[in-house]
Order: structure tokens, then C-alpha cells, then sequence
């Protein structure tokens, strides 16, 4: 596994597991089996796995790019390792996890179809929770302002942000299929609160999502 030297290491970007915003955490919880064996990417400060150890009773493991990040996981006590997920994926041998996770991060990836591929390969199945770029006031901002949207799911400017690949769930769910994929479980997440599953109804979400959690498996 490669180990990154950073030059400036700063602070996990997750936000800690406590904060109203972070209802994907509870929802991604509720997706995951007692007793499995996790593998969070691009896991922060192990704020989520520390949540699943405690609730599910997980087998839990993390890979973090900055180094800020694998430090508060280790003094957490959670196994963490420090890793890209566009690079060293491919180091995890076959059906190595039950759930692999990306929370939050799919966006900030250089590859997310290859990123994706890798999930599955490497887990029964996948979870990936991000923010919704076709929620309606996205598209209300972008058509009234002119200009990149500033909401609570996408708080930053966009020259300071570190997304590279937004999307909107429609455009997840089209990939997921795709690529041979099934979607088992799919939650909206809005003003701090989760949604009805919506899985078969994308284009309900799609609007007024601000964040999606899919739950994923193999055709």
C-alpha cells in the first residue's frame, strides 16, 4: 500500500459525527449488517467507523488520504491505513469486505467509474452517500444568479472547493446501472432529515434531495 508524504497536512474534512448535517452517518448505519466487516474510504477522523463500531459491532477498517486524518482514527484505536482511494484500491484482494464505503468522497475522486468498479470488486456491496447537484435549489441558483451554487450541502466557493465530479442522483443511479449494478436501498436526505426510500422514484429525489445515500450490490 502506497504511503503518502504530505507536505501540509490538514485536517480531516468530515465533519465529526455529532453534527446535524452528518445524517448520512445514522442513515448509512441503518444500511450495514451487526458484525460486518467495513471498509471505510476516505474515512476522515473515523468518525463513522467509530459509529458503526460502536452500533453494529463492525469489523472495521479505514483508508485516509491526509495525515491529520489516520492520526485522530489512531487515537480512536481504529484500524486505519493512509492511502488514495484512485490509486491503491487496487492493493485489496477480491470479496475482501461485506460493505465497502464512500461517504461523501465519490465527487472529490479523479475516477469515480473506476473508484466505483473498485468498490464492488472489493465488497459484496457499497455504500456512497454525496451531495445532490440536481437538488431544486441548485438548479434555482444556477438559473437565477448565474453562478455556482453556495448551499449546506455544498457549502464551499467553487475555486476553493475540493469536488471535481458533481453529479445529481439521476446521474449516480445511471452509472450504477450502467455498470451492471443494483441499487437495493436509495435515502434522500434533506434540511437534516432522512427520506422514504426511493429507489424505484429517482426522479422525485433528484429534485429535492440534498444528499443521497445508494446502498449497492452486484446484478
Amino acid at each position: 500500500m502506497t504511503v503518502l508524504e504530505l507536505s501540509n497536512p490538514a485536517a480531516p474534512a468530515r465533519r465529526p459525527v455529532n453534527d446535524p448535517s452528518r445524517v448520512d452517518y445514522a442513515v448509512i448505519a441503518n444500511m450495514v449488517r451487526a458484525g460486518a466487516r467495513v471498509l471505510d474510504i476516505g474515512c476522515g477522523d473515523g468518525a463513522l467507523l467509530d459509529l458503526l463500531a460502536r452500533s453494529k459491532n463492525v469489523r472495521g477498517r479505514g483508508l485516509e488520504l491526509s495525515q491529520a486524518g489516520v492520526n485522530a482514527c489512531v487515537a480512536r484505536g481504529l484500524a486505519v491505513i493512509q492511502g488514495d482511494a484512485d490509486r491503491d484500491l487496487a492493493d485489496f484482494p477480491d470479496d475482501s469486505f461485506d460493505y465497502v464505503i464512500l461517504s461523501d468522497t465519490i465527487q472529490q475522486v479523479r475516477h469515480p467509474r473506476r473508484v466505483l468498479g473498485e468498490l464492488m470488486r472489493i465488497g459484496a456491496r457499497a455504500i456512497v452517500s454525496f451531495p445532490n447537484f440536481g437538488h431544486w435549489r441548485v438548479r434555482w441558483l444556477l438559473a437565477t444568479r448565474g453562478r455556482m451554487p453556495d448551499t449546506p450541502a455544498l457549502p464551499s466557493r467553487w475555486c476553493d472547493t475540493e469536488n471535481l465530479h458533481l453529479c445529481t442522483v439521476r446521474d449516480f443511479a445511471e452509472l450504477a446501472a450502467e455498470m451492471g449494478y443494483r441499487i437495493e436501498r436509495a435515502m434522500p436526505i434533506a434540511r437534516g432529515h432522512a427520506g422514504a426510500p426511493f429507489a424505484k422514484t429517482i426522479w422525485r429525489a433528484n429534485w429535492f434531495a440534498e444528499e443521497a445515500v445508494f446502498l449497492l450490490a452486484r446484478a
